[in-house]
């Protein structure tokens, strides 16, 4: 492939079939256009010199030196910003404690237990980050050595995070969730000298035995030279009781604010080359071994403070909450470096949505006045299954902007976050990116963007992307590429960059491969249709999972489906779907046959499930997407393959006894 193509280029054969056909569309709304952030459709326009725009993008943050070239660019390998040199740390603290955000709350962070919360402003987050700065130096971490965190939600992993950029030692945050086997693959394969980590963290009432855990894991990890560990309950109560005993089997285990306490400071913000290393973040491993996804310091800082600002339209005033964990790239870039780079007030919540009750999220909404909310739309899908009342019984009339991160937004499910959380006032900013993108790539802008439910819109400016075929045509419906380079661009695979040249860059010549179906409508617009793993192929006709998903979604009695592929004699593959019903209705093969009938008259004969099978719940990671791949196992009668990033095998093993071979 040359070049990529423009919105009138000529069409080419399907890579996939396109079936969705959605026409709803909803204008920014008046009095939100108003007072817009960006309100002229002209951005477009003006970064078509994309790297003038990313240009500027990068002066407003600080530098201690300007870079040198903008883009140094040779297919695969991109340089932003060479020659410059900053500080992620400095710019998401020390920049604001010289005006009147010094005084304004920076994380307004929320326990699992009720009642249990802190609040810091910004100098109070300065003079956490610099004492956390300080104990890593007291361990003999310096600029360069890789530091391993494995904590719940608390504030502490973002101070940990902070601290680490703060004194260039790139940092591998592992989902307080995982194993201990998938901890210890990580801290090897990223060569990790220090594990923070802490000595429990709460779940749904219950206490998970993080230290137990990591200890498991440094048992396997020769690098390890020192644990550091949170005692959780200072994490809520900072004047409560001191532990007392060693935290861990052996000499290399400190309490943190045993560190703390004598560790030398004040601890100066070091100047990062823009292309030095910030952090090293693993992919849940869902398919093969996890991967090291690169991110360095210039350009992902630019990215994800230049979209923080513009897709999330940020005020001054805002109450801003992400709800997704650090372990994942979400919580890097949108709940850490991104809002706290941007001076925003951020809301952090240690638990789970349902507990101690299912009005949780909307409790913390109505008690901080949030008024941006960001989550996925597996968290939109069961909101959807509890019920209405649940939000409806809290004060949510602050909320002025809703986003959704993660995976496709089937319709129904934008209609619902629309008009029961948004009370059809708030524009929805539906974003795709990707851990290897390290920033949103595209979304509506809220005050410019007529939005369509279930499409992400248009590439955001500065970005270019396209629908091509596997010879790298451009066609209405194939795989989603990306045509240039962009400042938040992963810059390899850790370790392994033979890999990451074959994953994403051997598809088509100079283009990235995401790995995700798209389509691309009359007017431009995208619609993400999965991922390409799993597209459905149906008596010669290439089905993306999300539509026929969508389609069941539709039906007033589904909350949540996922479809998949089974071998079919005469097909090749039919289709089987796994439902998830509204509230307590019930499955019937009465109800069965009326969704097979609704997906055909929805999108087509040809995406007619061939069974349905009802379940309470589906097989998930813990960063919330399903798992296709085990519930074709299940469909098909074969071994299961890993469960180990499961969020619940509880839920495999309930599905495998009902429905194993059955599909």
């Amino acid at each position: 492939m040359s070049r990529g193509p423009s919105a009138g280029s000529k069409r080419n054969p399907r890579a996939l079939d396109a079936l969705l056909d959605e026409k709803r569309e909803f204008p920014p709304p008046a009095p939100f256009a108003a007072q817009a952030r960006l309100a002229d459709p002209s951005v477009y326009q003006d970064a078509e010199d994309y790297e003038a725009y990313w240009a500027r993008c990068a002066e407003e943050l600080d530098w201690f030196r300007k870079w040198d070239r903008v883009l140094k660019w040779e297919p695969p390998r991109a340089e932003w910003f060479a020659g410059g040199r900053l500080n992620a740390c400095h710019n998401c603290v020390d920049r604001h404690l010289d005006g009147p955000r010094r005084d304004k709350p920076a994380l307004l962070w929320q326990g699992e237990p009720p009642g249990d919360k802190r609040a810091l402003t910004y100098a109070d987050l300065a003079a956490e980050v610099e004492r956390w700065a300080g104990a890593l130096g007291a361990l003999g971490v310096r600029k360069g050595d890789r530091v391993a965190i494995y904590l719940p939600m608390i504030p502490e992993a973002a101070f940990a995070m902070l601290a680490c950029a703060r004194i260039g030692a790139p940092h591998s945050v592992v989902f307080g969730g995982f194993s201990a086997d998938a901890l210890a693959d990580r801290i090897n394969d990223a060569d990790v000298k220090v594990l923070v980590t802490a000595d429990a963290g709460w779940r749904r009432g219950v206490q998970v035995p993080l230290l137990e855990n990591a200890a498991r894991a440094v048992e396997k990890c020769p690098g390890i030279e020192h644990v550091l560990v949170v005692a959780r309950e200072l994490a809520s109560a900072p004047d409560g009781p001191r532990p007392e005993g060693p935290p861990g089997p052996d000499g290399r285990y400190r309490w943190y604010h045993e560190l703390a306490a004598v560790a030398d400071g004040p601890c100066p913000p070091e100047s990062m080359d823009a292309e030095d290393l910030l952090f090293v973040l693993y992919t849940s491993g869902t398919t093969g071994k996890p991967k090291g996804v690169a991110h360095t310091t210039g350009g992902y800082m630019t990215q994800v403070h230049s979209t923080m600002k513009t897709v999330f339209d940020l005020k001054e005033d805002d109450v801003y909450w992400c709800t997704a964990d650090v372990g994942w790239v979400t919580g890097h870039s949108y709940l850490v470096y991104g809002p706290l780079a941007a001076g925003a007030t951020v809301v952090m919540y240690e638990g789970a949505p349902d507990w101690p009750a299912r009005d949780r999220i909307w409790q913390i909404c109505a008690e901080h006045g949030v008024t941006v909310f960001y989550t996925a739309p597996t968290a939109i899908r069961a909101f959807m299954q509890w019920g209405e009342e649940w939000p409806g019984s809290c004060d949510l009339s602050r909320l002025r902007l809703l986003g959704s991160v993660g995976e496709p937004i089937n319709p129904e499910a934008w209609m619902w976050y629309h008009r029961v959380i948004g009370g059809e006032r708030c524009p929805i900013v539906d974003t795709w990116w990707q851990t290897e993108t390290g920033a949103i790539m595209i979304a509506p802008l809220p005050g410019i963007t007529h939005t369509r439910p279930g499409s992400a819109c248009r590439p955001l400016p500065g970005i270019q992307a396209a629908v091509l075929n596997d010879a790298g045509e451009p066609v209405d419906a194939g795989y989603l590429a990306l045509t240039r380079p962009w400042p938040a661009m992963l810059r390899t695979i850790y370790g392994d960059d033979q890999r990451y040249r074959r994953q994403y860059w051997s598809k088509w010549d100079g283009a990235y491969f995401a790995g995700d179906g798209a389509k691309r409508d009359e007017d431009g617009y995208l619609w993400l249709l999965g991922r390409v793993d799993d597209v459905l192929n149906v008596a010669g006709h290439r089905i993306g999972t999300m539509e026929v998903e969508s389609a069941l979604v539709s039906h007033p009695a589904v909350a949540e489906a996922a479809v998949v592929g089974k071998a079919h004699a005469v097909k090749g593959e039919a289709v089987a779907a796994f439902v998830i019903l509204m509230g307590d209705r019930k499955g019937s093969d009465d109800l069965a046959a009326e969704l097979k009938a609704h997906v055909s008259s929805a999108i087509g004969a040809i995406a007619r499930p061939e069974t349905v099978l009802f379940t309470a719940d589906l097989p998930k990671t813990r960063s919330g997407k399903i798992m296709r791949r085990l519930l074709t196992d299940i469909a098909e009668g074969r071994a299961l393959g890993d469960t180990s990033t499961l969020a619940d095998r509880k839920i495999v093993a309930s599905l495998t006894e009902r429905y194993g071979g059955a599909a």
